[in-house]
């Protein structure tokens, strides 16, 4: 059956519809992952509707998913009142939280639809919706990996990775990683210092064959938003190096980049790339790509 990413949302913060941002796309954070005939979610921005639309037409059986939230912002929840596979009592869906014995991501994907938000109640949700955990040493669903680490954001955020027959693909938005890097003051101003990511957070994306990651600020944005909780998109191309991934995927655009400044910092992440002799591919999320890992 294979393993294939596809985006259906990539931008962060808000939605961005219009001429502007219409190549790469204004929908908020969402991918899917099929892997052997396993239905893996991360996030459920605005992106989450066109793929409940997308499922419903594909499926002629009842949908089971995995539902995966980086963490409980708005741009990456909003889609989920809209996601219309959960309104059939036919499909089954498993809501994971790495957050040990509580179900507090579950709890406020509820509550984002009480009647002072949506006029439609979850319990209205017809679909079987069940809070699951990640343990610390990862789960196996359906014969898949599914690794947890938290990520460098304002409340908690986490990244995920995916293993499935020596192939691995990690999703790891929202991180502003040049909070964590070990060699900041060194790395600041000298473009010729690779800037060193914690050893953990290395290992984690460890000979990922895809790396979908935020980098929502070009390298002049970042100084005026340190703190926001996103990175320079090229702070992720250090990290990728350091990993030896294979591809790396840039997402969580920021909603004031127009599809040009948006091409613009990512040819800025694969010269970064060139600079370090990396032959790592870079390329700018955009929805409806999808991939096939192999």
């Amino acid at each position: 059956m294979g393993f294939y990413v596809k985006f259906w949302g990539v931008r962060g913060s808000i939605p961005t519809p219009g001429w502007r941002t219409a190549r790469f796309g204004g929908n908020t954070a969402c991918v899917e992952l099929n892997i052997d005939g396993n239905l893996f979610i991360c996030d459920g921005g605005t992106g989450l509707h066109e793929l409940g639309l997308d499922l419903v037409q594909r499926q002629d059986q009842p949908i089971l998913g995995h539902l995966l939230f980086s963490h409980t912002h708005w741009d990456h929840i909003q889609g989920f009142p809209f996601f219309l596979p959960v309104y059939s009592s036919e499909n089954t869906f498993y809501v994971y939280s790495p957050e040990q014995g509580e179900n507090r991501l579950y709890r406020l994907l509820s509550g984002q639809m009480s009647s002072d938000y949506f006029p439609v109640d979850f319990h209205d949700l017809h679909a079987h919706i069940a809070p699951r955990v990640i343990p610390r040493d990862g789960i196996e669903i359906g014969g898949v990996k599914v690794t947890s680490i938290e990520l460098t954001h304002r409340g908690i955020c986490y990244g995920y990775a995916f293993e499935w027959q020596g192939h691995k693909v990690v999703y790891a938005t929202d991180n502003e990683l040049d909070l964590a890097l070990t060699n900041a003051d060194e790395a600041r101003d000298d473009p010729d210092v690779l800037r060193r990511a914690p050893e953990h957070l290395v290992d984690f994306a460890r000979d990922a064959d895809l790396l979908v990651a935020d980098g929502q600020y070009a390298d002049a944005e970042y100084w005026l938003r340190v703190g926001w909780g996103h990175p320079r998109a090229t702070t992720m191309v250090d990290l990728a190096i350091q990993a030896g991934v294979k591809i790396l995927a840039v997402t969580h655009h920021d909603p004031l980049q127009s599809d040009d400044e948006v091409a613009r910092k990512i040819d800025a992440c694969q010269a970064r790339a060139t600079r370090f002799e990396s032959p790592l591919l870079v390329f700018g999320a955009r929805e409806g790509i999808e991939l096939q890992i192999d």
